[in-house]
């Protein structure tokens, strides 16, 4: 094995795990998850059946990924932030996978501790959602989103740095311009 495992977590059978990732104590790997390279699961994770985790993606304590979520590369998943699958639960009807809605976090993107990410959106490359914040739209690139219901409150470089009114990154000096889609660097 070219990964790890703690003793108390459960990995069922047909999962996918890269080389480098490690799982900590008391996660559950569901069968049909596929997680990438170099990631790093926290404490009581559970990654639902078909779940897709890209590589080098960091899940803290309490993260649950259901099915219809996936994560891109380098995605930060903060202590016990939420998503969910189905918009119009009930216990006594169930609908299955095919009532589930899918939920894309795209590369590099953040989620604080407590954020809530309503299925069915896309969270955009390198966003930043605040802790607490509740997700209930798209997400641009590189958008700082805040707040219940979460609202762009500015924008993030890649480097996690926010970013001034001129766009320009004073840790690392990286350059954007707004599009329709959010930011976008200026190489």
């Amino acid at each position: 094995m070219d990964y790890f495992v703690h003793p108390t977590s459960v990995v069922d059978n047909d999962v996918e795990i890269g080389a480098g990732t490690k799982i900590w104590h008391f996660s559950h790997i569901q069968s049909g998850a596929r997680i990438g390279k170099n990631c790093s699961l926290g404490q009581n994770v559970n990654v639902s059946s078909h779940v897709k985790v890209g590589d080098g993606c960091k899940l803290q304590n309490n993260v649950s990924l259901y099915e219809g979520v996936e994560l891109e590369d380098y995605v930060f998943c903060g202590p016990s932030c939420v998503f969910t699958n189905d918009l119009t639960p009930r216990a006594k009807y169930p609908k299955g996978s095919a009532g589930y809605k899918k939920t894309l976090i795209k590369r590099g993107a953040s989620i604080g501790a407590n954020a809530t990410v309503v299925c069915g959106h896309t969270v955009g490359e390198w966003a930043l959602i605040g802790a607490g914040a509740v997700v209930t739209s798209d997400v641009p690139a590189h958008a700082l989103m805040l707040g219940v219901p979460a609202r762009r409150k500015g924008w993030a470089c890649e480097c996690g740095e926010l970013l001034p009114a001129g766009l320009v990154c004073k840790a690392c000096g990286r350059r954007y311009r707004e599009t329709d889609n959010g930011l976008e660097e200026i190489i």
